[in-house]
């Protein structure tokens, strides 16, 4: 038996460092974030092993991962990709409540660097949505950071936001390499950002036939990032990232009051 197989064999199948790599996986392979090992990020999950080489390569997150170690720190929680905290930045859980105003305002300062990288008033916006509400979740920071924080410090657009957000939605149809999966798309109405009617949206589920799906079958649950089918969530993750987006929705929108 070779090494790999034996790791493989005698890890959990589903972890927070993979995880985790399943979602940073398409937006470092467009090279808007993280290292250029794009490569070794799709092997490590299509082979389901993981060891401290993966850990330093997500470490590359310049956005990424100081959202991970505010949330561990302010849980206290020493694994930075504890499968808690990786669910909690790209899904959503209960550990983001946790995360106190004044860590945000220092993770904005000092840990994302957004002074250097955002102009003054865009600044104090984001630092206004603080005491309304403003969460560590991956969505909070697509729809209320206009500009892209990765490698290219471009402004949003709509449609990049509605691409970078985590979407969910459930399989309808499954081709060699694509799912018809049920799903939402975010638009702009009447001066506010929102979710669409029910739309079939053609969503990537295979490179080099291979998946970091695992037999997928129509009605699962998925999530999907930059049109890329990222895992099978279940039920309650389901809920959880479709009322995190909500209220991420709602402070970019000003909806939320002031605690």
């Amino acid at each position: 038996m070779s090494l790999t197989d034996f790791i493989k064999q005698n890890q959990p199948q589903s972890n927070g460092l993979l995880t985790c790599a399943r979602y940073a996986f398409m937006p470092n392979r467009l090279q808007y974030c993280g290292g250029p090992n794009n490569e070794e990020l799709f092997a490590y999950n299509t082979e389901n092993v993981s060891d401290p080489g993966l850990s330093a390569l997500l470490k590359e997150f310049q956005t990424l991962f100081p959202y991970l170690k505010l949330i561990a720190e302010s849980n206290k929680i020493k694994d930075v990709f504890d499968a808690r905290i990786v669910e909690a930045y790209w899904l959503g859980n209960e550990l983001l409540e946790n995360v106190s105003m004044k860590r945000l305002y220092s993770h904005f300062v000092d840990g994302l660097h957004l002074k250097k990288k955002l102009q003054p008033k865009d600044l104090e916006l984001l630092m206004g949505k603080i005491p309304r509400g403003a969460i560590p979740h991956h969505c909070f920071h697509v729809l209320n950071i206009y500009f892209r924080t990765g490698h290219l410090a471009v402004p949003h657009t709509l449609e990049s936001m509605d691409s970078c957000r985590i979407g969910w939605g459930k399989v309808k149809k499954i081709s060699e390499n694509d799912l018809i999966v049920e799903t939402q798309r975010l638009v702009y109405e009447n001066n506010r950002l929102k979710l669409s009617e029910t739309i079939d949206k053609n969503i990537s589920f295979k490179l080099l036939h291979k998946s970091f799906l695992q037999n997928p079958t129509i009605g699962d649950n998925i999530s999907y990032h930059w049109g890329w089918a990222c895992d099978k969530i279940t039920e309650k993750q389901k809920t959880n990232l479709k009322k995190y987006t909500q209220a991420c929705l709602d402070i970019a929108n000003g909806l939320t009051k002031l605690n």
